[in-house]
């Protein structure tokens, strides 16, 4: 979905910058600047980094919100005792870019749900000091990951909600697309 935005974004006429995590696929526009990381941190340093000269941020990365404490550089040998894994928080990178964003900014985000879908999207975009959420379901056949399509539903802070059908990612990110455009003073 990520991709999709930034390649439509760019048609649109944006410089586009996109931190990009380990995909498999790449933007298909040469005009997107791609940056990749590798781990929650690096994405959240580069996207942080950015942001002060950005007027819209979307953050549509899936990214942990939890990584192991220590980590190991090879393989580790099976015991007869269990293995507990220890986790520690990753950075909230839209909390983090929530609370840094000026009046001029646009800050969208996705969110990701199963239960109490629409609730649980509203109270993010409050807390993270979002404009607009994009709320993907996994109730959904064809939306989510590892599809080519996606179906959205919109919600921004003044509570207005737009549902989308079914649709291609690229169609997706042009709802999404559009929906920030009008929210431009």
């Amino acid at each position: 979905m990520g991709i999709a935005l930034a390649d439509t974004a760019a048609e649109y006429g944006a410089s586009v910058d996109l931190v990009l995590g380990p995909v498999s696929i790449i933007p298909r526009n040469s005009l997107v600047k791609v940056i990749n990381v590798t781990t929650a941190e690096s994405m959240a340093s580069e996207c942080i980094y950015r942001f002060d000269s950005c007027d819209i941020a979307i953050l549509a990365a899936a990214v942990a919100d939890f990584t192991p404490v220590m980590v190991y550089g090879k393989k580790i040998k099976k015991k007869e005792a269990e293995l507990l894994l220890r986790l520690k928080p990753t950075t909230d990178i839209a909390g983090t870019l929530g609370m840094k964003k000026k009046a001029s900014q646009i800050l969208a985000g996705f969110a990701l749900e199963t239960d109490n879908e629409l609730e649980n999207a509203k109270d993010k975009l409050l807390r993270k000091n979002l404009d607009i959420i994009v709320l993907n379901s996994l109730n959904e056949d064809g939306a989510g990951f590892g599809h080519d399509t996606n179906k959205i539903t919109l919600i921004d802070r003044n509570n207005n909600i737009d549902k989308f059908e079914l649709k291609s990612k690229e169609e997706a990110a042009k709802d999404i697309l559009d929906k920030i455009v009008s929210m431009i003073k």
